[in-house]
């Protein structure tokens, strides 16, 4: 007799497989967090060097020392003198320190510096349609106050004593009366004071402030030529720091004037730089 055998059915159930918690949630915020931080180190990347060097003060002194980057709170100055000798590494230093800034490509060609008899001469000059002061402002525009402002944290660490020059040109205009270009030139070096001493340049370290209109053009061929319009920063060799070369003339001289005062002399025709 043939044996039957027993005929086993197994059903498997299908369904979910059990719940997995939230440990995705945790892996995506990291992932957002990671992509938060490339953007910033992305944005900081393409700030100007004042605004790194606010953010690095702030993380490196939370409670307070960052607040004292780009103000007119003095720090320790660096043991460091310009001489004749060392000026051409004053020189050095700062083209480094401009070569940070915002658009420098399209600014440096108005960006000059040279070692002079006098000191280094830094000149700032303009474009037809303004470069660092819009057309008859005395004041700085966004990437005058920039500039400016990175020249002085780097002059801010030296003993020298600077002089500032406001030039313009000689182009006419009608419809001001009672201000020229001799207001206008001591105008904006009185403004490009200001911004530098709130930002790296100490209280005595202006020797002088001096306003020249168009009376030295840069090319006194053409007295027109935007060139014209500039502000000069002069920092003079250490051992002139008591007694700037000149000063004794300035007064006198119907050109130069000293401590924001326009200079006197003849008034030219009203101008528009």
């Amino acid at each position: 007799m043939a044996a039957t055998g027993q005929i086993i059915v197994i059903k498997r159930k299908s369904g979910h497989a059990g719940h997995h918690g939230g440990a995705w949630k945790v892996a995506y915020a990291d992932f957002v967090t990671a992509l938060m931080a490339l953007f910033i180190v992305l944005w900081l990347m393409n700030t100007s060097k004042p605004i790194q060097e606010a953010i690095s003060g702030y993380f490196k002194d939370p409670a307070g020392n960052g607040k004292l980057t780009g103000s007119n709170q003095q720090g320790p100055k660096e043991q460091l003198s310009v001489t004749k000798e060392n000026m051409a590494k004053l020189k050095q230093e700062l083209e480094k320190a401009i070569q940070q800034i915002t658009d420098f490509d399209k600014l440096k060609s108005h960006i000059e510096i040279t070692v002079t008899p006098e000191g280094l001469r830094i000149e700032l000059m303009e474009s037809e349609k303004g470069t660092f002061f819009d057309s008859g402002r005395p004041d700085p525009n966004g990437s005058g106050r920039e500039l400016l402002m990175t020249i002085a944290e780097e002059l801010g660490k030296l003993p020298n004593k600077l002089s500032i020059e406001g030039h313009t040109d000689s182009q006419p205009y009608s419809g001001v009366a009672n201000y020229t270009n001799w207001e206008l030139s001591t105008d904006r070096a009185n403004a490009s004071r200001r911004l530098m001493q709130q930002h790296g340049l100490s209280d005595d370290q202006v020797a002088q402030v001096r306003g020249f209109a168009d009376q030295q053009p840069r090319k006194g061929k053409d007295r027109t030529d935007p060139s014209n319009r500039r502000i000069s920063l002069i920092v003079q060799y250490l051992e002139k720091q008591g007694a700037p070369a000149g000063a004794a003339d300035t007064a006198n001289s119907p050109q130069g004037a000293a401590s924001g005062e326009q200079a006197a002399g003849p008034a030219p025709s009203e101008s528009k730089p």
